[in-house]
């Protein structure tokens, strides 16, 4: 994991670093030829011990937008992670694109009757796949911003072993991908106070989801830089936000137990009427399509 500033960033754990490397060397662990990995029991049981390993590594280290004092992450979660990431390069290879909106399932939301909670941008690297998102840190009131490799995306312990994608259009993936091999560009629009609920349309928080579409609307429209003009041009473009209908027990309950919830944001009328409007993956895919900025959600299990 490396923080997307101009700060020296942490290396991330060597293990999982390997595992980065080896994804986008091969697109697989323990391939030994064209036809795939074997089956063979050798190496099935290296795979297992180095899953440990990875576990291992994971379980000293904290992690952003999760909890400082969890435990270490379980072998078989690891061995699903990194299944979920070798998949995903295998797909986003086949796409031939060169930057794609990346989806996870890092928590269950169907309550709000949405699928996907997190978003990133992913780009293709001499290194192989990259992915620059925005984390919250260890459930804090703060987030930074980060330049993972696609098993670190997907080793954040998930609710759902699946993600999503869709592929941008020609120009999009033109003026986004030299933005996000720049460290300074792409932290031009970043805000570290962090609301999860943060409204679209203000600037006292952001959330990830946000940081990524006011990035996008500073790559399409350079004019657009700083975060008032980018959101004036997210709403000239017809982006419109989730609608969650949060009653006021809820808001008390989550304002007064985690520091990376705030509502003071919100217009009162809509606060107090329970509409509590943020960016939401689910409202991005849509208004991406809708907007003919990129395809069809591509899901991949």
């Amino acid at each position: 994991m490396r923080r997307v500033s101009a700060d020296p960033a942490p290396a991330p754990a060597p293990v999982v670093a390997a595992v980065d490397a080896q994804v986008a060397r091969t697109g697989r662990i323990g391939r030994t030829g064209p036809t795939g990995p074997t089956a063979h029991p050798a190496l099935a049981a290296g795979l297992r011990t180095f899953c440990v390993a990875v576990a291992l590594a994971l379980a000293g280290a904290a992690h952003a937008g999760r909890s400082c004092e969890e435990q270490p992450p379980e072998v078989s979660r690891v061995q699903r992670g990194l299944g979920l990431a070798l998949r995903v390069a295998d797909a986003l290879d086949a796409s031939g694109a060169q930057v794609v909106v990346l989806a996870r399932a890092g928590q269950d939301l169907s309550r709000y009757r949405l699928r996907w909670s997190h978003l990133g941008f992913a780009y293709r690297s001499e290194e192989g796949w990259r992915v620059v998102h925005k984390l919250n840190q260890c459930g804090s009131d703060r987030a930074d911003l980060y330049r993972q490799g696609l098993a670190e995306f997907f080793l954040d312990d998930p609710h759902e072993y699946r993600a999503a994608y869709a592929v941008l259009s020609a120009q999009v993936q033109e003026r986004l991908l030299p933005l996000l091999r720049d460290n300074a560009r792409s932290a031009t629009l970043h805000t570290a106070p962090y609301s999860m609920v943060a409204y679209p349309w203000a600037q006292a928080y952001q959330q990830s989801n946000q940081w990524a579409i006011e990035t996008l609307a500073f790559a399409l429209e350079p004019t657009a830089g700083t975060r008032e003009r980018s959101q004036a041009w997210l709403r000239w473009k017809g982006y419109e936000p989730t609608v969650l209908e949060l009653g006021p027990f809820t808001r008390l309950g989550a304002r007064m137990t985690q520091a990376n919830v705030a509502f003071d944001d919100h217009p009162n009328d809509k606060r107090f009427a329970d509409r509590i409007e943020t960016v939401t993956v689910d409202s991005v895919f849509a208004w991406l399509r809708r907007s003919e900025l990129a395809q069809g959600v591509r899901e991949v299990r």
